[in-house]
């Protein structure tokens, strides 16, 4: 079943969008090029069919250097197929080591609604990540609570993760930034109290507060004053 789904693939593609999309994700060697809403529609087809013999092919035949479209469609299927809590489960712990890339990374687990259909399993099941040493399972847990646990009960727990991740990459720098940007949004004042007394990086802190003030959601009197907890170095 993969190797239909991959030589569907290959026909969907775009030459002109592949190079486009490459110039998205450096270090990725193997992009067809076939546009997302392409490729959500492949996925809900799989889900629809007979989704677990396709994963479990998947499973032993897609690998993390496999071709970028082949990786999305397997995290996009388990996102769209019905299973039981400890399915999803075992279909993530061999999906996300696959993440090598933020696209992937963004555009799947954003389809992971199933979480919040039982919030403390799923948020502690993400919390297993939090020491990795891989920059995008780090990607995957923040991008994760981002999307689908920035409410009362698990803001503090959030904003706490996101303050003692002691990660070098760049996408891990850069989903806390993005994650700390939407738990401003809807809890401005717990936000704000980390921002004015945390311990991450300068890089990090710094991009918070930039993506904070690019939002439309924040007034021009609160990106003045978030202004002023910028880090500024001089040499």
């Amino acid at each position: 079943m993969t190797e239909e789904i991959r030589n569907k693939l290959y026909e969907l593609s775009e030459e002109k969008y592949r190079e486009f999309n490459q110039k998205l994700l450096p270090g990725v060697e193997h992009v067809l090029g076939v546009r997302l809403p392409i490729l959500r529609k492949l996925a809900k087809e799989i889900a629809k069919d007979d989704f677990r013999v396709y994963l479990a092919e998947a499973q032993a035949q897609i690998t993390r250097d496999s071709i970028h479209e082949e990786i999305m469609v397997q995290g996009l299927v388990i996102g769209y197929a019905k299973m039981e809590q400890e399915e999803y489960r075992k279909c993530l712990d061999e999906f996300v080591p696959k993440i090598t890339n933020w696209s992937v990374c963004d555009s799947c687990v954003t389809g992971f609604k199933f979480m919040r259909k039982a919030p403390d399993y799923w948020f502690d099941y993400l919390k297993t990540y939090r020491d990795s040493k891989e920059e995008f399972e780090i990607r995957f847990m923040v991008v994760a609570m981002m999307n689908h646990f920035v409410d009362e009960e698990h803001i503090e727990e959030i904003l706490s993760i996101c303050n003692e991740i002691r990660h070098e990459g760049y996408y891990a720098k850069m989903a806390v930034a993005w994650a700390l940007q939407v738990c401003y949004v809807k809890f401005p004042e717990k936000t704000r109290q980390l921002l004015e007394n945390n311990s991450m990086d300068d890089f990090t802190h710094n991009k918070a507060i930039q993506k904070i003030r690019e939002s439309y959601q924040v007034s021009r009197e609160e990106k003045e004053e978030l202004g002023r907890l910028k880090r500024i170095h001089v040499c």
